[in-house]
């Protein structure tokens, strides 16, 4: 008789590629003034470094998310800590890592991002599909602004 595990945990990963060399689109996510442009529609306020706390603020999620850097290793990977309800952590934290791998010679870049720590429940697989679906419309922006100069989420929440 084989038993199924247990499921613990809900974590999701997307990615998507970027025509840029890994170090740019590193910088894109790291740099605050960056990341403000095309992503945190309210500001970001900090560079995304090992050790730092950091704001993130969006129109459609209004009040600073603050942000823990728990890991940057340039310019292959950031490892945060944020904010989330119905998560595994007593702190109700998440851990969100982005992983940049240069593709053909450094000419593009796919980007990997990963969230984990919902707990197996309905509320906090409603969080983390809220979440994925974040995630995934902020690599959206990520490639329109770093390939295009342009921000996707420019007047899309107010």
């Amino acid at each position: 008789m084989t038993t199924t595990p247990q499921l613990t945990e809900l974590s999701f990963t997307v990615s998507g590629r970027v025509a840029r060399p890994c170090a740019e689109v590193f910088e894109a996510v790291a740099d605050p003034e960056q990341l403000s442009r095309y992503f945190t529609t309210g500001g970001a306020r900090g560079r995304l470094e090992a050790g730092a706390d950091v704001t993130w603020d969006f129109h459609d999620f209004p009040g600073r998310f603050p942000v823990t850097v728990v890991e940057a290793d340039p310019p292959r990977r950031i490892v945060i800590s944020w904010g989330g309800e119905a998560t595994i952590d007593q702190s109700d934290r998440t851990t969100t890592t982005f992983e940049f791998e240069p593709l053909d010679d450094d000419t593009r870049t796919l980007v990997t991002i990963t969230e984990s720590s919902w707990q197996p429940t309905a509320k906090g697989a409603e969080n983390a599909f809220g979440n994925c679906e974040g995630w995934t419309s902020m690599l959206n922006a990520l490639k329109a602004w770093v390939e295009h100069g342009i921000n996707l989420r420019e007047g899309f929440y107010v």
